[in-house]
């Protein structure tokens, strides 16, 4: 390897700078000072302003079109008094007050979009025998005989800054000496986590697979034939006509995707269930070779999954938790530097892996901005997007631009647990408090980076601790290859109890 590359690669660690590839969490995707996410604001430009006004004016139908109709059905009834109803009425108004009643019960049903509610989630909670703290990791890794000392070395170091505990869970099989990986045991490992956040769903939720009409599962790296989705369906005994997809190479970004598509499909199949697999085979992920960027994986994806059921049934309002208010992605991969700074390549000696450019650098950034930029005209009070627009327009480069206050748009942030780098540019960049940060931290801490279902157990800590109430908005946003960045905006329904069974429940110390 050249000195060049290794450079690079030390560099990645000693500045916090992650991937967000399939591995979500190889690289320390928090953007450097003078490249990245710090800069997001001070780089913003009219044209993504003019993308989130453009979202806000193309779902304005709704807004003007209830007023009207609530004035013309008002007008109309507000003739059809009792009075009216003697041996001289005209008939004919009976048959407009009908039709003006269908007309609502249609517009209701039909026109006017459906909410999307999150019934309830499950995150896996993987077994205590599987935890592997950072100083057995090392020496596990040196007994198996797969690494030299330099890349063993790079490892304890990308270990140290990474933010990561040492009750994070890993499969023991990886560090086997000459661990090669094997599509038997991974499909093994999928079946433990997959099965067993859908496990823990069902048994709380109480609803039949049978009723599962929509299915979406999400892995990057491991994509079988038959996929993980048929793997589902054979399991639970769905029914022959639930519309199932397979997400593969969105990385942590995967979730998000899974969520807006469940949604786009809930509106096609109106009155379904929708169930939702988020997750990261670990097994199928290891590297073993020497190129250190593509042995960062190693050092921060570890075990976990989760499952979600959503609804756009009304009658389910009463009974969900959660109701889907805004979904933004942004997707960079038009741009060459953005689709090619994650790239799945195999190394010198053959072994596969995923690769990562200075590009990312960059390009992460770019998709932070233009998600952020887009959410906020959606989510932040008038007063807000004044001040944000008015200092856009002015635009001095020797004056630092107005910062949105997006603690005034959310309660909570699930900032996708990375590494501790990139949760520390949020925090400072987005100017928010510790306890707003917490969730993120402790889920990194405690679980690592579980890839697309690292915002669930962050979601889980808030409810462990009893701190989502009524109305409530909660942020989870997150990155993939691509480069892409998602946002998904939640609003609780109802005061969250602690629930009966929760991953964080096995330390109560830790909540």
């Amino acid at each position: 390897m050249s000195t060049k590359m290794e450079n690079f690669s030390t560099d990645i660690v000693n500045t916090g700078v992650e991937n967000e590839g399939p591995y979500a969490g190889s690289l320390n995707f928090s953007v450097r000072v003078r490249r990245g996410l710090p800069n997001f604001l001070n780089s913003v430009n009219l044209k993504y302003v003019k993308l989130g006004y453009q979202y806000l004016i193309s779902h304005g139908l709704y807004i003007v079109t209830a007023p009207l109709l609530a004035l013309i059905v008002g007008a109309h009834l507000g003739k059809l008094i009792w009075d009216d109803y003697d041996h001289n009425y005209d008939f004919s108004s009976s048959i407009l007050f009908l039709g003006l009643l269908y007309l609502v019960d249609f517009t209701y049903n039909f026109l006017l979009p459906r909410p999307t509610y999150l019934i309830d989630f499950a995150c896996y909670s993987p077994p205590k025998e599987l935890k592997v703290s950072k100083k057995e990791f090392i020496d596990l890794a040196r007994k198996s005989g797969n690494f030299d000392e330099k890349t063993l070395g790079f490892q304890e170091k990308a270990l140290k800054y990474s933010g990561i505990g040492d009750e994070t869970c890993l499969p023991k099989a990886i560090f086997q000496p000459g661990f090669k990986r094997s599509l038997k045991q991974s499909r093994e490992e999928a079946a433990t986590v997959i099965f067993g956040a859908i496990d823990d769903l069902f048994a709380t939720t109480k609803i039949n697979p049978r009723d599962i009409s929509i299915l979406i599962v999400n892995c990057t790296t491991l994509n079988t034939t038959p996929s993980l989705s048929a793997m589902v369906i054979n399991h639970y005994k769905l029914k022959h006509n639930v519309q199932s997809f397979n997400l593969g190479g969105m990385g942590c970004a995967a979730g998000g995707v899974a969520i807006d598509m469940a949604q786009d499909l809930l509106n096609v199949y109106p009155g379904s269930y929708a169930l939702v697999v988020s997750t990261e085979i670990i097994s199928h992920s290891w590297y073993t070779g020497k190129e250190l960027d593509m042995v960062l994986p190693n050092c921060f994806l570890r075990i976990g999954g989760a499952a979600m059921l959503l609804s756009n049934r009304r009658l389910d309002r009463w009974r969900a938790k959660y109701e889907l208010k805004q979904v933004v992605r942004t997707n960079k991969g038009m741009d060459n530097r953005s689709f090619k700074s994650i790239y799945l390549k195999e190394d010198a000696e053959g072994q596969l892996g995923i690769s990562v450019s200075k590009d990312v650098l960059e390009v992460g950034g770019n998709a932070v901005k233009a998600n952020i930029t887009t959410l906020g005209p959606l989510v932040l009070p008038f007063t807000e997007q004044f001040q944000f627009f008015t200092t856009l327009l002015r635009n001095k480069t020797s004056s630092r631009p107005y910062i949105p206050n997006f603690k005034q748009a959310f309660d909570h942030f699930c900032i996708i647990a990375t590494s501790k780098k990139v949760l520390d540019e949020f925090e400072k960049n987005l100017e928010l408090t510790t306890e707003y940060m917490e969730p993120s931290r402790r889920t990194l801490e405690r679980f690592g980076n579980t890839s697309s279902s690292s915002v669930w157990y962050e979601l889980a800590y808030l409810e462990a601790n009893k701190k989502m109430k009524r109305g409530d908005r909660v942020w989870q946003i997150s990155f993939g290859s691509g480069i892409k960045c998602n946002s998904l905006v939640w609003r609780a329904l109802r005061n969250i109890e602690r629930p009966n069974k929760s991953p964080w429940f096995d330390q109560e110390d830790s909540i």
